[in-house]
């Protein structure tokens, strides 16, 4: 097996699964039978060297990923719905604006300003990013439960497990069929659920570095090292992972 860790994602009605030079969607069709579409992919890294640098990298492993997922997400939602429609160029871009702004006003200005606001009744650097931290933390469940609650979005939860138990199979050098992939587990590792809650843990004693902050900077500052926790903080906890 190559040295490649693979991975990929629930969509509407299947999953994606990204190698490291293609990825494949499969999708369950409403008339019945799996629509698969395969693509090759590359990194704009392997053109540019320099944005390999430490920083930009994560900002830009970022905004791949996210092209990646909603290309596949838009791709399966058409064919789980009968459409042919694609998303656009300029609907792509304001797709992922509104998700980056989205993310940013759940994850960071609430938590922050929220944080930042209850000062008077917390002193200390290290005790405000401990609740803003809780905060953060309190949202993210929050939020997780309730788009659980939906049911195509509960069908998608479903579709996760799936592919987790794909990628276990695949690691463990087992045949990819229904019989054998099904005995092995949901949970995996590597899943960026489990690295997010980690990494809001950890960001509770980073942020704590940064001491008092005016509310500018300091919801500023947790955008900005975005980056850093993206990339840097969970491929050191990807082996820690695999040992627990």
């Amino acid at each position: 097996m190559a040295d490649f860790q693979y991975g990929g994602q629930a969509v509407i009605e299947g999953v994606m699964m990204r190698g490291p030079s293609s990825r494949a969607i499969a999708v369950r069709l409403p008339e019945g039978g799996i629509a698969v579409d395969e693509k090759n992919i590359g990194s704009i890294t392997n053109k540019y060297p320099f944005l390999k640098w430490p920083l930009i990298r994560g900002v830009v492993a970022l905004v791949e990923s996210l092209l990646i997922g909603i290309e596949a997400l838009s791709y399966s939602a058409n064919q789980a719905l009968g459409e042919e429609e694609e998303l656009s160029k300029t609907e792509m871009a304001l797709t992922i604006g509104f998700a980056l702004a989205l993310a940013v006003v759940l994850f960071v200005i609430i938590p922050t300003g929220a944080a930042h606001f209850l000062q008077g009744f917390v002193k200390g650097s290290f005790a405000q990013n401990l609740v803003e931290g809780v905060i953060r933390l309190g949202v993210f469940l929050l939020y997780v439960v309730l788009i659980g609650r939906m049911q195509d979005i509960k069908r998608v939860f479903q579709y996760h497990g799936a592919e987790h138990k794909v990628i276990n199979a695949y690691e463990a050098g087992e045949q990819l069929i229904p019989e054998r992939v099904q005995k092995f587990s949901t949970f995996h590792p590597r899943c960026g659920t489990s690295f997010l809650l980690i990494v809001l843990v950890l960001s509770i004693f980073l942020f704590a570095l940064l001491g008092e902050q005016v509310l500018w900077w300091r919801i500023t500052s947790r955008v900005l090292l975005l980056p850093v926790f993206g990339r840097h903080f969970i491929r050191g906890l990807k082996a820690f992972c695999q040992v627990c």
